[in-house]
């Protein structure tokens, strides 16, 4: 059982895929590399925040990034 990416990409749309994947009962895990950036003085890049999930629940996951994806 570990972690896989199912998003990296802007803030904004992190934290609207990152609440409708928990409204589906599905754990996230952000990794912001922005707020990263800041504090040890870098520049951030345009795919700097990543979402986890755990492989387990790829399969309840899946059906609600496919829709997320075809709505942006």
């Amino acid at each position: 059982m570990g972690l896989m990416k199912v998003f990296s990409g802007s803030e904004i749309l992190a934290q609207a895929l990152q609440v409708k994947l928990e409204e589906a009962g599905v754990n996230t895990i952000a990794k912001n590399n922005i707020q990263s950036g800041r504090v040890s003085g870098f520049g951030t890049a345009d795919q700097a925040v990543e979402l986890f999930i755990q492989e387990t629940d790829f399969g309840k996951a899946n059906p609600v990034i496919e829709e997320f994806r075809l709505s942006i």
